[in-house]
């Protein structure tokens, strides 16, 4: 059976809201220096409990099949396990999002008694480094701890880490732990700038950064594997580089990176019933409406706020991304990565298969702040793109980069959604009907067509090993 949030090509096909991200409160016990919402004192007009369980019944009638809690800290609103007893009630999985502090035994029986399916524990490098993100000493203790008390309750467990610029020396390192510890899924994302993290854009990474993340974070997928430990990649970390299908897939070399889910299978729902596409968006302008004046399913159906990634095409598209090769599938990547540093959607300089374009030609892109932000949930700063060499020396200051056009561009009279292909000689993804490969101009079928050569033969040497172990064995 697949898991609840597996989307079937159905369910992208028709946006269906399959998974709700659902801030409880932002009400926090933390003082998270990266933290996107600002959190730490609750909204005000946060919903009553009557309104929190009519929403958890328009959610179900929506046909989410599971709602994430997050905060602030979830547990900080009194009636969270009331919530969470009226999702699971409802034919919903819920799960929950905490950053540990506090997170003692006795919650986390009330939230297994009230039905939590999972729970994932907020990890964002080792000791030293995870305390001083989050504000608080002795906190990394203390997330191992919760993770073991989680699962004393049978409670599924994960890890989230925001990837800063210092953490990912430590990522190697961490994800030994995580398999000492026994953690099974390691969802990994970007920090965006956004609200605090804006504040503190030297966390930040450089969009060049990827050019040495995407090989770690693959090495340490084939690590974890072998270990139990299983590395997923968060939204706004890609794309279309030689890792794709092995990070995005799961190993499923064919799988790839789709395009924007906000308003299309997800939905985020702020503390007061304000409802976007995705909870990181900026609410100033993605906000569809709130619950308290329009149903729920109006504003999933109706408002441009959240259908917004339904409706895109490449003409949405600006800068690099424009004209990029897989503008037609991608359509600009993370809405939330490209709108936390440039204000708007459809170019995204985070992006692995643009920094591999930009290197081939000596060149990398920065993002330097010229404004800061002033200081709301959800803000953002005011970034602009600088074009560098790849040793960093300015050459065109501020201006936002343009593909170079080439025959790698897909011809604007495609399909929109072309289909794609893996070209079995540099694993990159190329359209489905290329005869040449435009990254390391090998032949297509003929790469194909010796990879499912050498894959036959391996596995007949696979079973005559195994032939022989049970000969000697017996």
């Amino acid at each position: 059976m697949d898991p609840v949030r597996y989307l079937s090509d159905i369910d992208i096909e028709q946006n269906k809201p399959v998974h709700a991200v659902w801030e409880l409160t932002l009400a926090c016990n933390l003082k998270c220096c990266h933290c996107g919402s600002r959190a730490g004192r609750k909204r005000r007009g946060e919903l009553s409990t009557h309104e929190a369980i009519q929403l958890v019944g328009q959610l179900a009638e929506l046909g989410v099949r599971e709602v994430t809690l997050i905060g602030g800290e979830a547990y900080l609103r009194k009636d969270w396990s009331r919530i969470i007893s009226a999702i699971v009630t409802s034919g919903m999985m819920c799960s929950l999002q905490t950053g540990a502090r506090n997170m003692t035994d006795a919650r986390i029986a009330e939230a297994a008694s009230a039905g939590l399916g999972s729970a994932g524990v907020s990890i964002d490098g080792l000791r030293a480094l995870h305390d001083k993100l989050r504000g608080v000493e002795g906190l990394f203790d203390t997330a191992l701890e919760t993770l073991q008390r989680f699962r004393g309750h049978g409670i599924a467990t994960s890890v989230t880490t925001q990837i800063t610029q210092p953490a990912i020396a430590q990522l190697d390192e961490l994800s030994d732990l995580l398999i000492s510890a026994k953690v099974k899924n390691w969802q990994v994302q970007l920090t965006a700038p956004m609200g605090r993290a804006a504040d503190n854009s030297h966390l930040i990474l450089q969009p060049w950064h990827l050019l040495d993340l995407m090989p770690l974070l693959a090495k340490l997928y084939r690590k974890g594997a072998q270990s139990g430990l299983l590395l997923q990649p968060g939204n706004n970390i890609g794309y279309f580089g030689p890792y794709e299908g092995l990070l995005r897939g799961s190993g499923a070399e064919a799988v790839h990176y789709q395009g924007c889910f906000a308003g299309r299978n997800v939905i985020g729902i702020e503390a007061d019933g304000t409802i976007k596409g995705c909870p990181s968006l900026a609410t100033d302008a993605f906000a569809g409406g709130n619950v308290r004046d329009v149903p729920l399913q109006d504003i999933w159906r109706q408002t441009p706020q959240l259908s917004f990634a339904r409706r895109l095409t490449r003409a949405d598209l600006w800068g690099f991304c424009a004209t990029c090769y897989y503008a037609d599938v991608c359509k600009g990547g993370c809405t939330w990565m490209s709108h936390s540093v440039l204000g708007r959607a459809g170019n995204n300089p985070f992006c692995h298969h643009r920094a591999l374009e930009l290197a081939k030609d000596n060149r990398r892109e920065s993002i330097v702040k010229v404004a800061p932000a002033p200081g709301r949930p959800f803000d953002r700063a005011q970034f602009e793109i600088v074009m560098e060499t790849s040793d960093g020396q300015s050459i065109d200051a501020r201006e936002p980069a343009i593909a170079p056009g080439s025959a790698r561009a897909i011809s604007a009279t495609r399909s929109p959604e072309p289909r794609l292909a893996l070209c079995r000689g540099c694993n990159r993804h190329v359209l489905a009907d290329a005869e040449t490969c435009p990254f390391c101009n090998g032949p297509i079928a003929a790469l194909a067509e010796r990879f499912e050569q050498k894959f036959e033969a391996a596995m007949r040497a696979k079973i005559r090993l195994q032939r022989a172990i049970q000969h000697l064995n017996s």
